[in-house]
């Protein structure tokens, strides 16, 4: 059974375990970090009000596993920074559990019409769990992101709410 739970200052450390290079941490969070990750820069972030930070816990183990963020930025409804940490839980079709998680909170708690995401054009397990989700590449919308001289392609994603409630029943 997966989880989501507050992230917490408690939870810095196992974060910080797991970004082990600028491509993990641009990959993981696009711009609103800088490598190396520090306990600095997450309390910042813990404390943003248009945001909801979780981790993601496996509770058969009671293990972190993950994390992952509701994202209220400019008005927009977005799933952010979602990443399976712990290499040994991926693989596993967590991310249809979380994303399922994820979008039920936004589309049933906060009753929103739209929900998006960002994820890399080469990031192909994400992106095809988002489209088995429901999700739609928005052609109009992608940006371009300068990573040690490598050009990454940075697609959006968006979800209706309809086309959430086909993929969820």
């Amino acid at each position: 059974m997966i989880e989501l739970k507050k992230f917490t200052k408690s939870d810095f450390d196992t974060l910080i375990s797991w970004i082990k290079n600028e491509e993990d941490l641009v990959q993981f969070s696009g711009p609103i970090f800088s490598f190396p990750l520090t306990e600095s820069q997450l309390s910042s972030y813990i404390k943003m009000t248009d945001k909801r930070i979780f981790k993601i816990v496996d509770t058969s183990t009671n293990t972190t596993i993950g994390h992952c963020e509701l994202n209220y930025t400019n008005g927009n409804n977005r799933l952010s920074r979602i990443l399976i940490g712990d290499k040994n839980s991926r693989g596993k079709g967590y991310c249809k559990i979380i994303i399922a998680k994820m979008t039920t909170m936004l589309f049933e708690d906060l009753n929103v019409n739209e929900v998006d995401l960002n994820v890399f054009d080469w990031n192909k397990g994400a992106i095809k769990c988002y489209q088995n989700a429901g999700f739609i590449i928005d052609t109009k919308t992608h940006k371009k992101q300068t990573v040690k001289g490598e050009v990454w392609t940075c697609l959006n994603m968006k979800l209706h709410r309809n086309n959430w409630l086909q993929h969820t029943l």
